[in-house]
């Protein structure tokens, strides 16, 4: 099963700690040697999405938005991203430059592609901005790749 991942990033912690405990419970529904997590390895779900399941037996894809994408990530990140670029089974490329919200959309729908289904840890609020969780979630019920949001109740971002 290929299961990708979108999300929030910069959530407050305790927001975090929830997200993380119900991206741990989600990954047991599924056999850990038969999931792949499929990310972009942003700091947030998409690298807890990563480590849990390679940390539960899983394996790892990595899509890359653009050759530019680590160097717009937060430095504090760099090493938890390099890390996970080691351990990749696959990396895909969207074969653009620049990271921008245009490469980040092109990155998640090659995600999308590759996925079963998909996980998303949003509010259900609208996207921020061009490509952001809400706009992932809609282009995956687009193309009609099952979607389970992974959300704590009451939380806020």
């Amino acid at each position: 099963m290929r299961v990708g991942i979108t999300g929030h990033r910069g959530l407050p912690q305790p927001v975090e700690d929830q997200v993380r405990a119900l991206l741990l419970e989600h990954a047991h529904t599924y056999s850990a040697r038969d999931i792949v997590a499929i990310s972009c390895l942003a700091d947030g779900p998409d690298t807890w999405w990563a480590q849990t399941v390679l940390t539960a037996g899983g394996q790892l894809e990595v899509v890359t938005p653009a050759t530019e994408y680590r160097d717009g990530l937060p430095e504090w990140h760099h090493s938890d991203y390099d890390d996970l670029m080691k351990r990749a089974r696959h990396v895909h490329h969207t074969g653009l430059k620049e990271s921008t919200p245009e490469a980040h959309q092109a990155g998640s729908e090659i995600l999308v592609g590759l996925s079963d289904r998909l996980v998303a840890v949003w509010d259900g609020l609208p996207a921020r901005g061009h490509g952001g969780t809400a706009d992932v979630v809609a282009y995956a019920e687009r193309v009609g790749v099952p979607v389970t949001v992974v959300w704590p109740t009451g939380a806020t971002r």
